[in-house]
């Protein structure tokens, strides 16, 4: 949509040189097309030239001054220096202005500039609006009110059907392109510009721009009512949706999701030489990774059936990677119905989620940010004072003992009470707190420790 919306914003530059070579003053002039052509050629090459190679000198020796007013003064001289020249050469002021923004934009001090006119911004965007509005001739609107309706309808119903050809083009989905296509099926704003300067130059007759603009101001106040419309139908049947892919190969090791977290583990078994099953719910996921040169197949992991067919039954390894808590629990809990001797590697949300997990039949949990979060304890402890290597022992027992307490409480937890609720695994949580906080001390202190591992 963006792309779409930036498109539509700089094909303006062409069409704007298309209305002034179409001006009758161009015929009245007697000047020979080439030569008009090639002085707006000229007109914009010294533009292009002065913004890349004189701008950034210009504002850096303005800069020097300390005065914003100055930079300020400079950048509106530059946007009405550049629609001067157009003007010269043949064009439209309003294409001076476009182009000299597009060079501002580019300039080393494009975000001092930006800071400097957004007071302005609003004042003018208001005006420029007003000014459209007061252009509009109501009596000239009530009187070919067949026609400028019949316009609206044509413009949104072309410009909507373009817009979905083009999102389906892009793999979008049918719903994607449809709402794509009503959101953006009205005129944009930039035909304002280009109907005051065909106006201006003769082109198009005080009629035709009444009418015109009639068009796309409408065409602006009927979108968001069809946005509420679409917003009413119903959707597409999930029955439409695309059919899990048919697996036809089975390796020794097993893995749903491929999102942040499965892509890091599945690049290291990549890496050692290991074949890997993978399987990921998002469709466009699948396709990266299949352009990528990585096969991968696209499935509801959930769904024994799809586990079956991905060779659960035989592999001896199971990686479970998806963000799904509630999806992550029926996986581990089939897989250890369907293959007791499969090992279970399983992604945590939380602390809930891994005892949920533990008690699932999970071999090995791992929760997403807890590696991640010791690094950074160690890190500060490290801007702290703490030397790096006794750091590193500090976040490497912490670490194990964490772990292990985890362990512990989670043959405690019960899903029938809420996390503080349930008074046994308080204790344990608060004794699990003491026993680290006293080893952490004791280490930083110099003793040696000993942790048990039994759980």
């Amino acid at each position: 949509m963006v792309s779409i919306l930036l498109f539509e914003d700089l094909l303006i530059v062409p069409l704007l040189a298309v209305v002034a070579f179409l001006s009758p003053h161009h015929t009245q002039s007697g000047t020979p097309l080439w030569q008009s052509i090639g002085l707006a050629l000229l007109c914009v090459a010294a533009l292009v030239a002065a913004g890349r190679w004189l701008l950034n000198p210009l504002f850096r020796l303005l800069a020097r001054s300390k005065a914003r007013e100055v930079m300020t003064a400079a950048a509106l001289l530059v946007v009405l220096g550049s629609g001067l020249l157009m003007q010269f050469g043949g064009l439209s002021m309003a294409m001076g202005a476009f182009v000299a923004g597009v060079l501002l934009s580019e300039s080393d001090f494009r975000h001092q500039l930006e800071a400097d006119v957004e007071p302005f911004r609003g004042l003018l965007l208001g005006l420029f609006f007003l000014a459209v509005g007061m252009s509009l001739d109501l009596n000239v609107v009530a009187s070919n009110w067949l026609l400028i309706a019949s316009g609206v309808l044509a413009l949104m119903a072309a410009k909507a059907v373009c817009i979905y050809a083009v999102a389906r083009l892009a793999k979008s989905s049918h719903d994607e392109a449809l709402e794509r296509a009503v959101l953006m099926a009205q005129g944009g704003e930039f035909a304002f510009v280009l109907f005051t300067t065909a106006l201006s130059q003769g082109v198009i007759s005080p009629t035709n721009n009444a009418n015109m603009t009639a068009i796309v101001v409408l065409s602006m106040v009927l979108t968001p009512l069809f946005m509420i419309l679409h917003g009413r139908l119903p959707k597409k049947a999930a029955a439409e949706q695309r059919a899990d892919d048919a697996i036809d190969e089975q390796h020794s090791v097993l893995q749903v999701g491929m999102g942040r977290f499965g892509q890091i583990v599945y690049y290291m078994l990549d890496a050692a030489g290991f074949q890997v099953t993978v399987v990921d719910s998002d469709e466009k996921v699948v396709r990266s990774f299949t352009k990528y040169g990585m096969k991968s197949y696209f499935g509801d992991g959930s769904r024994p059936e799809l586990l079956r067919t991905a060779g659960i039954e035989k592999a001896g390894v199971l990686v479970v990677a998806i963000d799904n808590p509630e999806q992550a629990l029926q996986i581990v809990r089939f897989a250890r119905e369907a293959n007791p001797n499969i090992k279970i590697v399983a992604r945590a949300f939380d602390r809930i989620h891994t005892f949920k997990l533990y008690q699932a039949g999970a071999d090995e949990i791992i929760r997403e940010t807890f590696d991640s979060a010791v690094r950074g304890g160690k890190r500060v402890l490290e801007f702290l004072g703490i030397p790096h290597e006794m750091a590193e022992k500090t976040g490497n027992l912490f670490f194990r003992m964490d772990r292990n307490g985890m362990g512990k409480m989670a043959v405690l937890y019960n899903p029938e009470l809420g996390p503080f609720e349930n008074q046994a695994m308080i204790e344990e949580g608060q004794r699990q707190d003491r026993r680290v906080a006293e080893a952490i001390q004791a280490l930083l202190s110099g003793e040696e420790i000993e942790i048990d591992e039994s759980v």
